[in-house]
């Protein structure tokens, strides 16, 4: 049997986030760009923390290319070929492109060899 709650319950329309003072005199003053270390490994990282999802209409190569200049990053979606990849990178050897780019993969043996495959020669 269905139970009926009888607490007042909140929407959009209820609540008002209002932003903090800012010094800022533009909405293009603003800087998103944030630099970190990771924990453990130590490495940097250094770019907007804002990721393009890995769905195979939101996560593709085009879209990495039009967030990388702009620092943001992409995880492309697992179902490109390798020769997807190859032709992808290819074009891109120069530029810092990978540093904001993320790989997306299944879990059986064969999806990993194909990501490893993929990466052999970006070092």
């Amino acid at each position: 049997m269905p139970r009926i709650e009888y607490e007042p319950k909140l929407d959009f329309k209820d609540v008002l986030l209002r932003p903090k003072r800012s010094t800022l005199k533009s909405r293009a003053d603003v800087d998103l760009v944030r630099d970190y270390v990771f924990r453990n490994s130590k490495k940097q990282y250094s770019g907007i923390p804002v990721i393009a999802s890995n769905m195979d209409t939101v996560g593709t190569f085009e879209m990495a290319q039009a967030l990388c200049p702009h620092k943001v990053f992409t995880a492309i979606h697992k179902h490109y070929t390798l020769e997807e990849w190859k032709e992808f990178y290819a074009g891109f050897k120069e530029t810092p492109m990978f540093s904001h780019v993320a790989v997306s993969s299944g879990i059986s043996d064969r999806d990993f060899e194909k990501v490893r495959v993929s990466f052999e020669d970006r070092d």
